[in-house]
């Protein structure tokens, strides 16, 4: 059987979607180029030279995805970035330079730009991320009721719940809304014991990719070896004991979401094969040079100060940025001291529904108490 059997299930082949298209850039030729790309293949596509005429043109009509360079005179493309997302235009944002660091396209996805692309652009790379932030902006609108409901404490369906009332989970609700509705890798940061995983797990259970599957691999149990196979799989013969092929988390999560529990064990020698796979959202099993593409969203968390971790030379700085394209901090306990009572009448329930008996209630004095 060769490698090929083995690839990630395909998906069917999705109808194209066309969109409307501002691209801003002061030097005439590049910005014509990249319209004239996009208006072959079925966008309609405008063009304008500064960040100021372009933010005139979104205030006058409405546009998908503003594509945008960096360097430009009078208002940078990170500035631009920054208005459209003050003003609350409803665009998703490309960002294309010529001077990429890895802190200004993080910057960028900060401030709600989707995706950024070098000079000399690749077209291909082009076409497929405004196709990609096309269907983004589509996820967004579908999602806008469910993420409306989530921030009012609407319960829309079955699935993990958060319990607490209180202004830190008020506010970790809303976070967790506006993040469902789109693809980002996610980064959740806490304590042990603040519940990373059911916050990973709600998130994707609010999300488009709900009714696909959902992985967790919990990195801090596995050694290296097994750690790579865990993630990427293996085919047999790879190394000593590998007497079959394996399918790993990232196919099993493909079409859903894959958690990485407590990211940072991960040894270093493997934090760069897991940055290639979030760049380039492919590959390799062990002992197989096939490469695999796969469609999964990426959920992090750590318990640990990765700033720290980083100046230790024990976690990428690159790979923590990548990771980090949405930060979410989960809050401890003592942060929400007025939702202990309403943990205590929850863990009092599914007490009372596990024993088959009468719900159990607290009294007054241990009311009190708590």
């Amino acid at each position: 059987m060769t490698d090929h059997a083995h690839q990630a299930p395909p998906t069917q082949p999705a109808q194209p979607i066309h969109g409307r298209v501002l691209v801003v850039d002061d030097h005439a030729p590049a910005r014509e180029s990249v319209v004239d790309v996009l208006r072959c293949v079925g966008h309609e596509a405008m063009a304008c030279s500064s960040g100021a005429e372009a933010l005139a043109r979104l205030r006058a009509d409405s546009f998908d995805i503003v594509v945008t360079d960096l360097q430009m005179p009078g208002m940078s493309g990170l500035e631009l970035i920054r208005e459209i997302e003050r003003l609350r235009h409803r665009v998703q944002v490309l960002m294309v330079t010529a001077h990429a660091s890895v802190e200004t396209a993080v910057e960028a996805m900060r401030h709600g730009a989707f995706d950024y692309l070098e000079k000399p652009y690749n077209i291909d790379r082009l076409e497929a991320s405004v196709a990609r932030a096309l269907q983004r902006k589509r996820l967004q609108s579908n999602l806008e009721p469910l993420a409306s409901a989530a921030i009012n404490g609407v319960p829309e369906a079955t699935g993990p719940v958060m319990i607490g009332s209180s202004a830190a989970m008020r506010s970790l609700r809303e976070s967790l809304a506006r993040v469902a509705a789109t693809e980002e890798t996610v980064l959740i940061q806490g304590e042990s014991g603040v519940g990373k995983e059911l916050i990973a797990q709600t998130l994707h259970a609010m999300s488009a990719r709900s009714k696909g599957p959902m992985v967790s691999l919990n990195c801090p149990v596995l050694s290296e070896q097994l750690t790579e196979s865990e993630l990427f799989g293996h085919c047999r013969g790879a190394f000593t004991g590998a007497d079959a092929d394996r399918v790993g988390r990232f196919e099993l999560a493909h079409g859903g979401s894959l958690l990485l529990d407590e990211v940072t064990e991960i040894n270093l020698g493997l934090q760069a094969k897991l940055l290639r796979v979030l760049q380039e959202r492919a590959f390799e099993r062990v002992g197989s040079s096939v490469s695999q593409r796969v469609d999964v969203r990426v959920m992090a968390t750590t318990n640990r100060d990765l700033s720290a971790e980083i100046a230790a030379g024990r976690f990428r700085e690159d790979l923590y940025y990548r990771l980090a394209v949405v930060p979410i901090q989960a809050p401890a306990l003592r942060e929400r001291g007025e939702d202990v009572l309403e943990l205590t009448e929850h863990f009092l329930d599914e007490a009372s529904r596990r024993l088959g008996r009468e719900r159990l209630t607290l009294d007054a004095a241990a009311r009190d108490l708590f």
